[in-house]
């Protein structure tokens, strides 16, 4: 059976980020995306201009829809919307077993836009207990105390290094038993980037769905961004969407 992944995150209007990325990343890593939307943006290349979350109450509704029939084999949450929803996708997530979870806590968009207030990265902490992966930039990382603070919380970690400085880029997996895996690749110089969060998370949890092991699910997932940042076809004025590379990963 295809592996079926739930995606919970924002729509970006622009399709470069978000539910949308998400749905193209999953696609392209041969899974089946389904979502459960958390906020509406109005945004393109260029930033943000609106956001509309979603009531909690609808976006549970979807969960179920989805969980009640299709059925689930990964969760990938980005973009939560409010705290109240927060505290609701965790509760019902909760009652789910054995399916991996892989949460991007997403505070702040590529162009510098803010997507979460300060109560809803208060939240954050309950979703990081029940995943599987917490995917933090050095900014969201420090936001949310430190390595040391999250790592109390979360059952692993990948500490994603883009916003590091040099040409050399380097993420770490840190996994609860304190295994450590480190990818160091050269910095792809392209204003491109919009959505490499939100893609390789959904790619994570792509290969999770599929029974690949933690590292080998993100090692997949990086390649697949990497991929992707090469191929950006160059749309808007500011930091527009990558590409699609499903050729390369679609057999």
């Amino acid at each position: 059976m295809i592996a079926r992944v739930l995606i919970i995150a924002g729509s970006d209007s622009g399709g470069g980020a978000g539910i949308q990325a998400d749905i193209k990343a999953v696609s392209a890593l041969g899974g089946h995306a389904m979502t459960a939307i958390t906020a509406i943006t109005a945004q393109n290349s260029l930033g943000v201009s609106a956001v509309h979350p979603i009531p909690a109450d609808m976006v549970l509704a979807q969960m179920e829809a989805v969980l009640s029939d299709i059925g689930v084999d990964a969760v990938k949450i980005g973009m939560i919307g409010s705290a109240e929803t927060a505290q609701a996708v965790t509760a019902r997530l909760e009652q789910l077993s054995g399916v991996p979870i892989v949460f991007d806590p997403v505070m702040v968009a590529t162009s510098g836009s803010a997507l979460a207030d300060t109560e809803t990265v208060a939240a954050f902490a309950r979703l990081m207990r029940i995943a599987t992966l917490t995917t933090p930039n050095l900014p969201e990382l420090a936001a949310l105390g430190g390595a040391e603070v999250a790592l109390a919380e979360a059952s692993a970690l990948l500490v994603k290094g883009g916003h590091g400085a040099g040409d050399l880029l380097t993420d770490r997996l840190i996994e609860a038993n304190g295994t450590e895996t480190i990818w160091q690749d050269a910095r792809i110089e392209t204003p491109h980037t919009h959505a490499t969060g939100c893609t390789l998370a959904s790619g994570i949890a792509t290969g999770l769905a599929q029974g690949l092991n933690l590292p080998d699910a993100v090692s997949r997932a990086r390649a697949y961004v990497r991929a992707a940042l090469l191929c950006a076809p160059g749309l808007g004025q500011g930091q527009g969407p990558m590409g699609w590379p499903i050729n390369a990963f679609s057999s």
